[in-house]
Formats: structure tokens, sequence, C-alpha cells
């Protein structure tokens, strides 16, 4: 065994191949793959080999669709087959509900470039003749899925990781990682030390445990997932697609003559609590037939000839599953050199090769050829550590898999965990919570005589209405919000001024008491954060982002610090509560419980400063993210409730209300506002996305991704972020396709109701050369719906102008 290599990956199932395989291609050849059995062992081995493409978010569905293209040439250049079969893939609509969100994966493959076709129940029959069709409604087709042999493919992407120069190690099991300065070092095992200039974790079930040995947090929980292999099929067609019957929970593959079925039940069990066997490898769990019981009864009424049949086999295997339904992968915040591949909730092979080429990139290139926010392990925070936590939560969303995916939906599971100072204050008032990164935010309130609870549906939800009045009382009054969730942080010492200028595009040299609206870009002029800094000393800033994006943030931060003690990070989030107050009143209730001067001629736009709020001293930051009048104000914990009460007090003269984040939705919209994660991501530059305003590029220091800012502020950006009205009102689910001339053009980023403008508004990017036309069309669910394009801010309350 190497005593040495730049890059170990721990772990031989097909992810961790893969990435020895497309590192390989990008001529690393020092790498070391350590499998504690045999390849494939673990989880790839027994997987059902069901290969689906469409994912919510877009890049997760072009990594996808690269694991297709992988797999279509991989067996022509390895010579090992691999038994890849593009027969497709179909799934089923049981009910109305189903129906629209089928109709919703249409227009979202559309957008994506994928392609995918809706048919009827006759048309379905004809794809998959072995089933009934009782109750089905219609059905979706992609011809481009597939299945494949999992052992094949992962021993294929060995044979051309080996044929690069990459070593595979055996029957080696890792016992522990050491750690010095940020970065894992020597990797231990049963057979002797390797040193290691770059850890990766690719481990499947163990992955959690692997990275305990180094301090970092994966959350993957095992649970049994069995699936059965009939009897061979008299006349069973050869190759029918795979089939996905979600209404009845369950998933068919053709098994040479016979059928695969397995499916997700409501009530998952979990496995290896107390940790997982040493000894456990290339083994199945005894298999459990009366909790598999529950889908075949669903699966025979669907395929009755499953009756008329024997079992072969029922295949007992655990899976590793995170609680939020999506991968792990990307570099471990914790530390520098340590990358992790894991949790791919049975979706393993399908991901394999695409998530290869995706983590090879992040470790060869220090990030990916598309953002990939959706599966990085980034979003991951806090409360993830818990295994309760995690625990609770999976097998929740493990029990979801099939389940409708409803607009707006909200876990039940592990809640509530992190609270406001305020929440039981809110909560006797009607605030109706969400989850967000572990915390309770207030989403609405339930005025008196409404229960306060969310009912999910496809149409116009049952909070709409409360949630214009929350608006309005934004727009005519005053309110307060709950913002206590915002990540905070704070930077100070002697080099902190120049460490963020070299971060930030626009220009943080700003006297104390001022703030700045600022992103950091990477070297591609992408943008990786969105956030503001306001200067509180000479070498003291409080930089404020979203409550999901405090540790993606800090991180980039961290990556970037200077090492000689010049700069210390350190985060506050739970040092404050934030209040908004915002709306035309929100000056006349402030002076009311204040003896600082908040007129706009001492404290305008854009400034920032402590003041007294009854018997507290806050941060107040002249901002908000709704526009209107308003202040963020930050709060020492002890003394929220006070300040809420004292400024609840002062503005009932003013007809103040509480308003949630479904309002603050809609205000931002109206405003246009960006979002990070969906208007603002790693792909888009500030100048495409509207914020040339941000980036200054006349100050001295010159910030990552000057010379590509520099670039586009010459020659244009590509694309163009639009503003689009709607002609019709519509429930916007996301990933609606934006056309002009029956062209294609983009897919929105954002949507939602304006209660303001009466109008549903959408955000998307256009290619630049598209950008100036005054109307497109937005498909929604199959629909075509005419919008309007709005070169202007649609609200603008300093000109009290509304434009429709």
């Amino acid at each position: 065994m190497p005593k040495k290599a730049q890059v170990v990956i721990v772990g031989g199932g097909i992810v961790g191949c893969s990435i020895a395989y497309h590192l390989g291609k990008m001529g690393w050849s020092d790498v070391l793959v350590v499998e504690k059995e045999e390849l494939t062992s673990g989880s790839t081995w027994h997987a059902a080999g069901l290969v689906g493409q469409l994912r919510s978010s877009r890049n997760v569905t072009k990594m996808l669709k690269y694991s297709v293209e992988l797999y279509e040439r991989l067996e022509a250049e390895t010579g090992q087959s691999t038994g890849w079969k593009p027969v497709g893939g179909l799934r089923l609509a049981s009910s109305q509900e189903r129906w629209i969100e089928l109709k919703k994966g249409a227009t979202t493959a559309r957008s994506f470039g994928l392609e995918m076709h809706l048919l009827t129940p006759q048309e379905a029959y004809e794809l998959f003749p072995i089933m009934t069709l009782d109750n089905v409604v219609g059905a979706a087709f992609l011809p481009t899925d597939g299945h494949a042999d999992p052992s094949g493919i992962t021993q294929a992407l060995a044979k051309g990781a080996r044929a690069s120069g990459v070593t595979f190690q055996r029957q080696t099991r890792v016992t522990g990682i050491t750690v010095q300065q940020r970065r894992a070092t020597t990797v231990h095992t049963d057979q002797g030390d390797i040193e290691a200039e770059i850890v990766v974790v690719a481990a499947g079930l163990w992955s959690r445990e692997l990275g305990r040995m180094a301090g970092v947090n994966i959350p993957v929980v095992p649970v049994e997932h069995q699936y059965m292999v009939s009897e061979k099929i008299p006349d069973l067609p050869k190759d029918i697609p795979t089939m996905r019957d979600p209404d009845n929970l369950v998933y068919y593959k053709e098994e040479v003559g016979a059928l695969s079925m397995g499916g997700y039940e409501f009530n998952p069990i979990p496995w290896a609590e107390k940790g997982i066997p040493h000894d456990f490898g290339q083994q199945l769990l005894p298999p459990n037939f009366p909790h598999f019981e529950q889908l075949a009864e669903l699966a025979l009424q669907r395929t009755p000839i499953l009756g008329t049949v024997g079992v072969r086999e029922l295949i007992n295997g655990p899976e590793a599953f995170t609680p939020d339904g999506h991968f792990v992968m990307g570099r471990a915040p914790e530390l520098d050199n340590f990358y992790v591949a894991a949790g791919f909730n049975a979706h393993g092979i399908a991901a394999g090769g695409g998530a290869g080429r995706m983590l090879a990139e992040w470790i060869v290139e220090g990030q990916p050829s598309f953002d990939l926010w959706p599966v990085d392990i980034r979003r991951f925070g806090p409360h993830h550590r818990s295994d309760r936590y995690n625990r609770s939560r999976t097998l929740e969303l493990y029990g979801k898999h099939y389940t409708l995916s409803w607009p707006h939906e909200e876990h039940e599971s592990a809640r509530p965990g992190r609270r406001s100072p305020l929440y039981s204050t809110l909560k006797a008032q009607g605030a109706v919570f969400g989850a967000r990164f572990g915390w309770e935010r207030p989403n609405w309130f339930a005025p008196e005589g409404v229960e306060p609870k969310d009912i999910p549906t496809f149409g116009k939800p049952n909070w709409f209405d409360h949630v214009g009045e929350e608006c309005r009382a934004v727009r005519e009054r005053v309110a307060l919000i709950d913002q206590t969730s915002f990540s905070k942080m704070e930077v100070r010492g002697p080099g902190a001024l120049m460490f963020l200028q070299k971060l930030a595009d626009n220009n943080v040299r700003k006297p104390v008491g001022r703030l700045t609206y600022t992103q950091f870009c990477n070297e591609q002029g992408g943008i990786e954060c969105d956030l503001t800094v306001s200067r509180f000393g000479e070498e003291l800033f409080y930089i404020t982002t979203g409550t999901a994006f405090g540790l993606h943030d800090r991180d980039w931060m961290q990556q970037h610090m200077p090492r000689d003690g010049s700069v210390f990070l350190s985060d506050v989030t739970s040092s404050y509560a934030v209040l908004n107050l915002c709306g035309p009143h929100a000056r006349d209730v402030l002076q009311k419980v204040t003896e600082d001067d908040v007129s706009h001629e001492v404290f305008p736009f854009g400034h920032c400063r402590e003041i007294n709020i009854g018997y507290a001293m806050v941060r107040a930051l002249r901002v908000t993210y709704v526009g209107e009048l308003g202040w963020e104000l930050h709060i020492p914990n002890e003394y929220a409730c006070h300040v809420y009460e004292t400024l609840w007090e002062a503005g009932k003269d003013f007809g103040i209300a509480n308003a949630g984040y479904r309002a603050i939705e809609s205000l931002r919209l109206e405003k246009g506002y960006r979002y990070w994660s969906k208007d603002l991501t790693p792909d888009y530059n500030p100048f495409e996305a509207g914020l040339d305003f941000c980036v200054n590029l006349k100050k001295k220091v010159r910030c990552i991704g000057r010379d590509v800012l520099e670039e586009v502020h010459r020659d244009g950006p590509e694309r163009t972020l639009c503003c689009f009205t709607l002609d019709k009102d519509v429930e916007l689910l996301g990933g609606e396709t934006i056309i002009h001339n029956d062209t294609v053009l983009g897919v929105l980023t954002s949507g939602g109701y304006g209660h303001t403008l009466q109008a549903t508004i959408a955000y998307g990017y256009v290619p630049t050369e598209e950008a100036h036309h005054e109307r497109y069309v937005i498909e929604c669910l199959g629909e075509p719906i005419p919008a309007t394009r709005h070169d202007d801010v649609l609200y603008d309350p300093e000109r009290a102008k509304i434009l429709r």
C-alpha cells in the first residue's frame, strides 16, 4: 500500500470510483482509493439501479444528465459491461393533484432542456402493459432515463481510473484521521498510515463516522430499504421502461424477464442507531416481509400479475439518507482539504457519474463548473450535529419521498428547535411558523377566529388574504417582523478593512456609521455571497446575511482570511435578536421610544448606529428588505421582549401589525430585491443580476474576480435578469419556462404574488440580446401565460409609483 498520496478517497462504491475516474481524466494520477471490503460493498452492490434525471434544481438535473451521457459511452471506452439500458422512465398520476405535479415537472424539464412527454393513460399502458389503469389520470415519460447494473458501472469506472494511474487498496479499513491546522494530514488504516494532501469521504453509510474522525459533520442516516425481485413473468415485454407509481408509493424495473419492485413506506426503519458494525460490508439485512407487506399490497393493485408469480428474493439493504432528501457534496467547512460525497438517498447510481465529475472539479479547480448549492455540505448547520434531529427529520423525508410536493410545504419533525426570544409572544398572537436552518420563523399571522395552520393546496392558499393584509400594513402603516434568524458575524482587527475590501465588489471603505450592500465574488465573477456590511468602529464590521447562508458565507471568508492574526471573524448570530420596524410610520414609532434623533437628516438610509429603545441599547441599521422606510434593530437577546413590547405599545396609534416571511417575499418581489440561491448564485455575475451599482471598479483594492468584472463591464453581460408581470394570476411553483417567439430563453428564478400591485411577479435570466422585448410567455403547468417585461422597479415608495 502506498505510504502517501495526493488524494486519498475513502470508499469504493460507485461515487468513490467515479471521483477517482474523473480525477484521472483531469490528469491527477496520484490518487488512492481505500475500500474496507471489495469494490461496490456497502450500498452500491445491492442497489436497484434505476437512473432518473429530473430534479427540482436545474443544475442537479444537469449533473444527472451527465451521468446518462457517461453511462452511454463507458462500456465502449473501458470494455467492461455496465448493463446500461436507456429504456426510458414512466411516472404515473393517480389523482388530479399528482397530474398537476407532473405538468409542473414537464414545464421544468422543458426549461432544463430535458425531453419529457405527458401521456394519456392508454399511452402509458402501451409502454407498460402489465399494469392496470385504475385511477390513472395521466403519466409522464422521460425517454432518456433507464437502468444499469450498479456493480458493472462501478467496475467500469474503476477500470477507467486504473488506466489513468489511480491505485485501489481493498480490504483496508480506515481507523482514524489526523488533523493539523485545519488540514487532514494522515489517514490511519489497519494496514498502515497514508499521508494525504487531500482526503475525500465517499463512504456511504460510514461517512458520518469517518467525518467524526476528522471533526467534520456529515449528516447521513442509515435506513433500511427493501425491494423484491419476482420469479420469471411469462411474456413480460423486454426492455419495458422503469415505472414509478408515487400515489401507490412504489417503483418497478425489469429484471431479466422478472420484475423488481420497491418503494418508500411512510414508516421507515432506521438502522444501526448505535453505530455500524465494523464487520458489515457486502451484506444484506434479514428480509422483513411484514414491513414490506404494505408496499406489496399497493403494488398488487397496480400490477396484479405479481400475485401470480413467486418472490425470488426480498432484498433489504441499508442506504444513507439525509435530513433534507438531497445529496451531501463539497469541501467540508471545518477543514481546508477534506471533501465529501455521500448521502445519495438511494439515488447513487443515477447520481454517480455526475457527482464524481463535479467533486473532481471541486478538488482540481476549487469549485464545480456550475453552482450546486442544493447539495452543498455548507447548507447544514449546528443542529445537524444532533443524531436525534437528523434521524427524526430523515425518517420524515424518507416517508415523504413519493408524497405530493406541495407549494410552501413545511416539515413537522424535529421542531421546534432554535427559537427567537419572541417565539412565545408571537405564537400567542397567531403566528404560523416555518422552519429554516433549524430556526422557527413566523411565516404569517392568523387573525382571531382563523386556525393558525397551513392547508396544502396547488391553488390559492388559505393564508393568501392574511398575508395580503400584512403587506398592506407594511405599505400603508407600520409593521414589526421578527428576523432574529438572520446570520450575523463580526469582523474585527487592524486588517479587517483591507480584508473586506479584497472580498467585496463594492467599496466598504466608508466612515464609521455607514453600511454597504455588497457581493463577494469568485474568480469567475460569480456571486458567492450577498450581504450587508455595517461599520460600527474603525476596526469593527458587523455583517448580516440570510438565515441559511451563514455557514456558507463564513466559510468563504475563512478561506480568504489572512493568517497573520490581523483579522478575527466571529459568529454572533445567537447574541442578537432582530426586529424589522418598517412602513411609512416607522420613524414616528421609533422616535417615540428613543432619546436619539432618528430624523432623515440625522439618520438617513444606509447608515447605522447604536441607539437606545426603552431601557436597551440596540444596533440600528437604516435598511429593510421590503422597500419601505424602516430599520433593522439588532437587539441583545435579553432585551428582545422589552423592545418588542415598547415598540408595539408606541405603534398602536399608527395601526401597528405583525408581519411574517411570506409578506417579506411578496414585498421584496415588488421592490426587485434579489435573493441569494435563487436570483443570485455563483453562476451569475453582478452585472447580469442588475447589481451594477454595487460594483465599484474605481477603488484601489482589487477584489476577487475584478478582472472578469472589468471585462463584463466593458463587453456587456451575456445574460440579464428580467422582471415580468403575468397577465393571469397563477401560483408559480418554480422552474417555469420563459419563452419568446416559441423559443425557450430561460427559467424563472423567483416568482410570487405582489399584493400591492395585485399581480403575479416573476424574475428570470434571458440572453441579453433577447432582453429588450416587451412581451413574453411564461409557461406554467403547460399553460402559456402572456407576460410583460418591465425596465423600472415595480414599486418605489419614494416616487409613490406603481407599474402594472
